[in-house]
């Protein structure tokens, strides 16, 4: 089985002079090799197939069978890695707290423990005749958070 640190240590060698990170490295028991790659540029084909070149002359077949699928972190998944929630400061993006809350805000701020999002709401202040619409920073800790995805809007 191919050592998934090894693997790690290859892919960061690789990506080092570049701005891409790692997502995530899978390696299953059947030697399939998934590596998920994202930057605050984007992450094009070009960039994956070098990458997998790069990998595959490391890695003989002779030696060991494998597979090997380098890409992007897809648009739609839960984020893994702090330079995911880096990446999307400013935009939308929908909470599921670990007690079941859904929030939907913009993702100001992004701290080793926590992250902010700026949740907007009516409020009714006392007497007034109409709600208006306020921006309440909201701080989450990562551990309260159970998943975070980037929300897609089609306007």
């Amino acid at each position: 089985m191919i050592d998934k640190t090894e693997i790690r240590r290859l892919v960061d060698e690789a990506i080092a002079a570049t701005d891409a990170f790692v997502v995530d490295i899978i390696v299953s028991t059947g030697n399939d090799i998934v590596i998920e790659l994202d930057s605050p540029t984007g992450v094009d084909l070009d960039f994956c197939a070098e990458l997998n070149r790069k990998l595959q002359e490391e890695f003989d077949r002779q030696d060991e069978n494998y597979s090997l699928e380098v890409g992007s972190a897809s648009l739609t998944a839960p984020f893994k890695v702090k330079g995911q929630y880096e990446k999307n400061i400013g935009n939308e993006v929908e909470v599921l707290t670990r007690d079941g809350k859904k929030l939907k805000g913009i993702l100001t701020a992004v701290a080793d423990d926590d992250f902010t999002i700026e949740i907007t709401r009516k409020v009714k202040g006392p007497g007034a005749k109409r709600p208006v619409m306020v921006a309440e920073p909201t701080v989450i800790p990562y551990a309260e958070a159970k998943q975070v995805c980037y929300v897609i809007n089609f306007k």
